[in-house]
């Protein structure tokens, strides 16, 4: 229906005007079809019908290759000044009309680019691998898919980085399907085959599928926030730190952690300070036994402007205790975290000496 709209306005306004040559620069101020690609034409359908689908119309619903080519691509930005420019300067009497119907698709698209696909993070698999599945005695075949996951913040950042095999996609898909019918209807997801699974061709048009899959639930602020999609994203890399800290195997780990907190900062944090505290606990940890206190510190200011003025946490005694261990060595001011540690010692919230980060860490079950 778009595409058709789209291709009646550059009629209309190439056969407008004398001899046609007035309609040449107003069709540039619209963002037609002329300036989309395909894909994007396909996009602007999929809005426009208010369904957010892998598939075009004209794609077999029984061909999972197809299910992963056409997804809900963003539309280009386009050119506000110009747009600005034609209102100012009202048209000729001859153009009016194809104008109209040119602002009418441009507020609807303005409209859908802020509203429809709120999406802040890009998702690019980077590399698909068929692994053997250890554990298991049979010889299992599994597929390994490994993401950058790129949001807002420097160009030269290094996006945070997850590997996930298939069944946690699938996984996600349905405890989601479950809890949200609603929204999780109108969003597809790839099937598994029963021939030609472990192909390098099918993995490809997999990995598009899974990119576009995780976008269209990060365009969904209710899906964005449901904490499923939080324990995709963070709590495999959580247990992976927390046992080679355990372990102390603390460089290795301290990677874990740093990838951890940038997933969490690019997701956000709506289910509470817990996993952040204790991503932070595990950076200060690692940083200190790598014999760097300045970072370890910084770790554990953080953590304390997170815990702020609210009640006793478990986490906020060990902190302060790292806080002022570590201004100590570094021969910086601890008397704000040494008189809000004793008044809490002095109240009986906490032991004196209190619990250690690292007791804490290996105590902690994550779930």
């Amino acid at each position: 229906m778009a595409s058709r709209l789209l291709h009646r306005l550059r009629h209309a306004l190439a056969s407008d005007g004398p001899g046609g040559a007035a309609a040449g620069p107003e069709a540039e101020q619209f963002p037609e079809s002329s300036e989309l690609e395909d894909d994007d034409a396909e996009g602007l359908s999929s809005r426009l019908s208010g369904t957010l689908s892998f598939t075009s119309a004209e794609d077999d619903p029984d061909d999972e290759d197809e299910d992963d080519e056409a997804g809900l691509d963003s539309p280009p930005s386009g050119d506000g000044a110009s747009g600005e420019d034609a209102e100012r300067s009202p048209p000729p009497d001859g153009q009016r009309s194809s104008q109209l119907l040119a602002r009418q698709l441009q507020d609807f698209w303005k409209k859908s680019r802020n509203t429809l696909v709120p999406q802040r993070l890009l998702f690019e698999v980077t590399s698909a691998n068929v692994v053997k599945d250890p554990p298991s005695k049979y010889v299992v075949s599994l597929q390994l898919y490994t993401l950058a996951v790129m949001g807002p913040g420097p160009p030269d950042r290094q996006p945070a980085q997850i590997s996930r095999r298939y069944s946690d996609f699938e996984r996600l898909h349905r405890n989601l399907q479950r809890q949200f019918r609603g929204p999780m209807s109108a969003i597809s997801f790839p099937r598994k085959r029963l021939r030609r699974n472990f192909t390098a061709e099918t993995i490809a048009r997999r990995s598009r599928a899974f990119e576009q899959f995780l976008g269209h639930l990060q365009a969904v602020p209710e899906l964005r926030q449901a904490p499923d999609l939080q324990d995709f994203f963070v709590l495999p890399e959580l247990r992976r730190a927390q046992s080679l800290t355990c372990t102390g195997l603390y460089r290795e780990a301290l990677a874990l952690w740093a990838n951890a907190w940038q997933l969490q900062t690019q997701l956000g944090t709506p289910s509470g300070p817990d996993r952040p505290l204790l991503t932070l606990a595990g950076l200060a940890v690692c940083h200190q036994e790598l014999e760097d206190p300045g970072e370890a510190r910084a770790c554990s200011e953080k953590a304390l402007q997170l815990l702020g003025d609210k009640r006793p946490h478990p986490f906020l005694a060990p902190f302060l205790e790292a806080h002022v261990r570590l201004s100590w060595r570094l021969g910086l001011d601890k008397r704000q975290s040494e008189a809000q540690l004793q008044a809490l010692q002095e109240a009986g919230l906490t032991s004196t000496p209190p619990p250690s980060l690292k007791e804490l860490l290996i105590k902690e079950v994550l779930d």
